[in-house]
């Protein structure tokens, strides 16, 4: 059974123009809500023809694509190449144009950990540890991402189902246990820098990691004499 989540309500709606450092614009507009079960100022951003993609929802149609992105001040405002958030966001912004849907801007800077830690996790990646092994050090989970507001989102917006513009299998996971229904999950570009090749790899690696444990996991779930896994 989906995890219940409290609803949250839309607190207020505006129409923003962006314009990109490569030159695309678009214009968008942007969601606040009231109730969202962490406390944290997560935006639903509406692309495209995003009123013509929740009506095709609402009418058994193809659901949106919808990115959720995690906040990276770093990558997204300074251009930083230690990761590749900042052309993740223009590339997810651009495709969602395309079709109508939601970019989820999420409050969850460095795995959710918070800006200074993911410093701290930089100087240690700087020693030789990956990404994750960097956060475990500090002492938190290697990821601490969590995508209930997420889902109340789009609850509130009216999307139970998704296109999810991810390369990463927990996401997917998450929502689909909070209720949201993945119907697909679209890859992003790989954007990939001589100072970023090292923190792909262990992105790659982590997300085969996640499909080969769901993927165990389901064959527990449908094997009789074995017990169920999760």
């Amino acid at each position: 059974m989906p995890e219940a989540l409290p609803v949250a309500t839309i607190r207020t709606q505006v129409t923003v123009p962006l314009a990109f450092p490569d030159g695309y614009a678009t214009t968008v507009r942007v969601f606040s809500f009231k109730g969202l079960v962490d406390g944290r100022e997560h935006l639903a951003i509406g692309v495209g023809d995003w009123a013509g993609a929740l009506d095709r929802v609402a009418a058994g149609g193809e659901p949106p694509l919808v990115r959720p992105h995690s906040e990276c001040l770093t990558g997204d405002v300074f251009g930083s190449q230690r990761c590749d958030c900042g052309p993740q966001l223009r590339e997810a912004v651009q495709r969602i144009a395309e079709t109508g849907g939601f970019l989820l801007y999420m409050r969850q800077e460095g795995r959710g950990i918070g800006l200074y830690a993911k410093l701290d996790a930089y100087a240690l990646q700087d020693a030789g540890l990956d990404t994750y092994q960097a956060n475990v050090a500090l002492g938190r989970g290697e990821d601490e991402r969590d995508y209930s507001a997420a889902a109340q989102m789009l609850a509130t917006l009216g999307v139970p189902r998704v296109r999810l513009l991810s390369n990463n299998p927990d996401k997917a996971e998450q929502l689909t246990r909070l209720g949201v229904a993945v119907t697909e999950r679209v890859p992003t570009g790989v954007f990939l820098s001589p100072a970023n090749a090292e923190y792909l790899a262990a992105k790659a690696a982590k997300a085969a990691e996640i499909e080969a444990a769901e993927a165990a996991g389901s064959e527990a779930v449908l094997t009789p004499d074995r017990p169920v896994s999760r």
